[in-house]
């Protein structure tokens, strides 16, 4: 009988839930200070998590929880590129 692979889970910082990695969005303070979405999950850095849904981003942009997280201002673009990913992504699957 195989040993049954652990699935790595990860907190989202808008709702709190734990759930597997690969449903979540990765943002990442890569080594060098710049502030980027990871969807690969393997950019090296300081990495903060994030359900693929609008009440969740508006309650970690809201509460500047990411720049908390990751000890660093997170620019606008940043934002709004997450948003934009986050509503295309839920016209596609609704």
């Amino acid at each position: 009988m195989p040993a049954q692979k652990k699935i790595p889970m990860r907190q989202c910082m808008g709702c709190n839930e734990h759930k597997p990695k690969k449903e979540l969005i990765r943002i990442v303070r890569t080594p060098d200070g710049e502030v980027t979405l990871d969807f690969t999950g393997k950019l090296s850095g300081r990495g903060a998590y994030i359900c693929p849904q609008i009440q969740c981003f508006k309650k970690v942009r809201k509460s500047k929880r990411l720049d908390t997280n990751l000890g660093v201002h997170i620019p606008d673009e940043v934002y709004d590129r997450l948003e934009l990913k986050l509503s295309e992504a839920e016209a596609k699957n609704g």
